[in-house]
């Protein structure tokens, strides 16, 4: 069994983006990542400022508080962050999967490992201009050879502003079968902060106008969920 950094599980709750919206989640958030985009939502996970609020974990202690949290019910467990790619999660989704557990990732494909063929879905995330981070397409590849075997694998990509949108495209053209997810981004990240739910609103209006205008058809428009019902609180 592997010993994992672990920032915060919590749960059973639902998922607020992306392809398994709405579906209800228990989260294992991991600490570390190798990115630092410049809207990072989750800065607690990531920068090693907060390093001494995040638990080391071994693999069957996670899988004990995931039972606990979720009663016993087979729910899908996401593996978020952070990057959760830094650590290995092999253990657990193997000791998960015999019990009925169903496994997703996100992550920014920066890091391939071999356990994303194990994992029910895959969702990769390459950070758009706005994140001020530099996709290696290189390692993305290699990511996707890695979750061959995986039941599903998507890319979602968030979109603050034109720059944003015409990488995705550019995304989009480049893996033409990955089905994609586009989601406007939301620059309140201070969980002090109350999110505006009206502006959220129009910018994702913003991405609909522009993508029926461009007869973009390919990408699935969706709000990110969890900001709208909670704002940027932790844990939910």
């Amino acid at each position: 069994m592997s010993r994992l950094r672990i920032a915060e599980i919590f749960g059973p709750t639902i998922q607020g983006e992306g392809a398994l919206i709405g579906e209800p989640t228990v989260f294992v958030r991991t600490g570390g990542c190798d990115y630092r985009c410049a809207w990072c939502d989750s800065l607690h996970a990531v920068d090693t400022e907060f390093r001494h609020t995040w638990a080391a974990m071994e693999t069957q202690d996670v899988w004990t508080e995931l039972q606990r949290l979720s009663k016993g019910n087979p729910l899908t467990v996401s593996l978020s962050g952070g990057n959760p790619a830094i650590q290995d999660f092999g253990p657990l989704i193997a000791l998960g999967h015999t019990q009925g557990y169903r496994f997703a990732c996100e992550t920014q494909g920066s890091i391939a490992k071999p356990w994303f063929g194990d994992l029910d879905t895959l969702v990769l995330s390459p950070k758009p201009p706005s994140s001020q981070q530099t996709v290696d397409w290189a390692a993305f590849d290699a990511c996707l050879e890695a979750a061959q075997g995986a039941g599903s694998v998507v890319m979602k990509i968030v979109i603050f502003d034109d720059a944003d949108y015409a990488w995705a495209r550019k995304a989009a053209d480049r893996y033409p079968t990955l089905p994609l997810y586009l989601q406007p981004g939301n620059l309140e990240v201070d969980p002090t902060v109350a999110v505006d739910p009206q502006a959220l609103a129009d910018k994702l209006l913003w991405l609909v106008d522009k993508t029926m205008a461009d007869n973009w058809f390919t990408p699935r428009l969706l709000p990110q969920l969890h900001v709208l019902l909670w704002g940027n609180k932790r844990g939910v």
